[in-house]
C-alpha cells in the first residue's frame, strides 16, 4: 500500500463505511482492496519494522514513582507496619475508593491474592470450586492448595467462562465461581450472580488481566463477594509484583488481612472492623512492602489515563475494520466498560487464524492467538494432578478421583481459543501506528477472504 493513501473511517446510518481514498480522490472498492499481495506472498508489507506492544504501566513511570519511592528511602521505613504515614495503607485506601469498595488489601501477588481470598472464603477440604478453562494457573492453583477440587466450566466467544455452562457443574460441594476477566475483556457478571445466588455461592472476581475494566458502571473486583487483582509487570498498572484483594464484606476482609499476615490484624484495621470480629487462624505472610506500595500509589494515578488511551485506540480500530464482510469479533457484555486490551478476531478454523496471524506479521502488526493463559486442563501437569505430593489429600479421595481433566472437559475452550486471534492494542500508539494496523488487517482479511 502507498503511504501517501490516507486512511478515512466513516459510520454511516447504514453501518460502517471504510474507505482508501488516494491522492487523486478515487475510492478503492473492497474488491480492489482484496487484490493486494500479502507480504507473506512477496508483496510491499504496510510497515518496515514490527509494530508491537509494550508492557503498559512502565510507559508512564515519571517523578510521580520517583517521589513516592524517595519518600520510602528517606523515612528508613521500609517495613509497612513500622512507620507512620504508610505508603501501602495509603495505596490500599485510593484504590478501594477508585474501583467503589469498602475494602482493600495488598498482597505480594496476584497469586497470593487468590491464595488469601480463597481462605477469606474459607475454601478447603471437600469444597470444589468453578472457573473457566482457559485462565492462568493461579486461579487452579490456588484451589488446589487450599485443598479444594477445581471444576472447569467452558468459556464462550468473549473468552471468558459461559454462564451457560456453570450450573450443569454445581454439586452440592460447589462452594464458589471464579469469573476471570481475561486479556482486558469483562466476564458476563450478572448470569452468574444470578446462578450464584440461586445456589448459594459465593463469586471470587480474578481481575489480574483487566484492571480498571468496568461491568455495566461498575469496576471490576467490585461486582463479587470478593475480588482480586494483579500488578505484575504485565497488568493495566505495575510494581513488577504485587496484588490486592477488595470486598465489601467485613468479616471476608478480616479473614483476608489475618490470613496475609501470620493470622493478626493489626491498626488502623482493628478501628476500620470496630475492633476486629475474629480469633486468629493458622496464616502465612504476604505483606505487601512500602516500596511496592510506593510504585503503586502513583502508578493508580495514571490508570484511567492508560484504560481511556486502550479504549480508544482499540475503538479507532473496530471502526476502521467495521465494513468488513463477515466480521465477527471477540464477544463482549460491556464494549464500553472492556478494556480495550485486545482486537480479537473469529476466524472460523484454527487453520485460517494461524494464516491470519502469520500474515499479519508479515505485514509488520504483531499478532497471536489469545496469551497470557492457559487451557489448564490441558495442561500435563494438571490433567495428571500433579501437585506438591504424590498422595495430596483432595486428588486421593473418591470425589478427587472421580474429577477428569484433560481436552475431553474443555472442547468447546478448545476450539473458540483456537480460532480466535488478533492484536494487542498499546496506550501509546500513535493514530498512524492505528491506521496501520487498520490496513494490514484489512489487506489480509480481504485477500483471505477472496483466495
Amino acid at each position: 500500500m502507498k503511504n501517501r493513501r490516507e486512511f478515512l473511517t466513516t459510520v454511516g446510518a447504514a453501518g460502517a463505511a471504510s474507505i482508501f481514498v488516494g491522492s487523486g480522490g478515487t475510492r478503492t472498492s473492497l474488491a480492489a482492496e482484496g487484490t493486494q499481495k500479502l507480504a507473506i506472498d512477496g508483496g510491499t508489507p504496510v510497515r518496515k519494522t514490527s509494530l508491537h506492544s509494550r508492557p503498559y504501566g512502565p510507559q508512564f513511570y515519571d517523578d510521580v514513582e520517583k517521589q513516592e519511592l524517595m519518600d520510602v528511602l528517606e523515612s528508613k521505613h521500609p517495613f509497612r507496619w513500622w512507620g507512620a504515614n504508610s505508603k501501602a495503607l495509603q495505596f490500599e485506601q485510593a484504590y478501594a475508593a477508585h474501583i467503589g469498595v469498602k475494602h482493600a488489601i495488598g498482597v505480594t501477588s496476584g497469586t497470593t491474592a487468590l491464595y488469601t481470598a480463597m481462605a477469606a472464603l474459607g475454601i478447603g477440604p471437600g469444597d470444589e470450586v468453578i472457573l473457566p478453562a482457559w485462565t492462568w494457573y493461579a486461579d487452579y492453583d490456588a484451589i488446589v492448595l487450599s485443598g479444594a477440587l477445581p471444576v472447569f466450566a467452558e468459556i464462550d466467544g468473549s473468552l471468558a467462562i459461559d454462564p451457560d455452562d456453570i450450573e450443569s457443574r454445581i454439586t452440592p460441594r460447589t462452594k464458589a465461581i471464579v469469573p476471570s476477566h481475561l486479556q482486558g475483556g469483562v466476564a458476563d457478571m450478572d448470569p452468574i450472580l444470578d446462578i450464584a445466588r440461586k445456589h448459594k455461592l459465593r463469586v471470587v472476581e480474578d481481575c489480574a488481566q483487566c484492571c480498571g475494566g468496568r461491568y455495566k458502571g461498575k469496576y471490576v473486583g467490585s461486582i463479587g463477594d470478593i475480588g482480586i487483582n494483579s500488578f505484575q509487570l504485565s497488568k493495566t498498572i505495575t510494581s513488577g509484583e504485587g496484588g490486592a484483594v477488595t470486598s465489601n464484606d467485613a468479616k471476608l476482609f478480616e479473614r483476608a488481612v489475618r490470613f496475609h499476615d501470620v493470622g493478626v490484624i493489626r491498626a488502623p484495621y482493628t478501628e476500620s472492623l470496630g475492633g476486629g470480629l475474629l480469633a486468629a487462624f493458622a496464616s502465612c505472610n504476604f505483606r505487601m512492602s512500602e516500596f511496592t506500595g510506593a510504585v503503586l500509589k502513583g502508578q493508580l494515578q495514571k490508570l484511567e489515563t492508560i484504560g481511556t488511551r486502550l479504549r480508544n485506540n482499540a475503538r479507532k480500530v473496530r471502526r476502521g475494520i467495521a465494513d468488513l464482510p463477515g466480521l465477527k469479533l471477540r464477544k463482549t457484555p460491556d464494549q464500553e466498560g472492556d478494556l480495550g486490551v485486545t482486537i480479537f478476531l473469529d476466524h472460523g478454523t484454527r487453520q485460517r487464524r494461524d494464516r491470519f496471524l502469520r500474515a499479519l506479521r508479515a505485514e509488520g502488526i504483531a499478532a497471536s492467538g489469545p496469551g497470557g493463559s492457559v487451557i489448564l486442563p490441558t495442561d500435563k501437569r494438571i490433567e495428571n494432578k500433579v501437585t506438591l505430593h504424590p498422595d495430596w489429600p483432595s486428588f486421593n479421595t473418591p470425589q478427587g478421583k472421580a474429577i477428569r481433566y484433560g481436552s475431553e472437559c474443555c472442547p468447546k475452550t478448545i476450539d473458540i481459543h483456537g480460532r480466535t486471534g488478533g492484536v494487542i492494542m498499546d496506550p501509546n500508539f500513535t493514530d498512524d501506528d492505528l491506521k496501520d494496523i487498520v490496513r494490514a488487517i484489512r489487506k489480509v482479511y480481504l485477500a483471505m477472504r477472496s483466495a
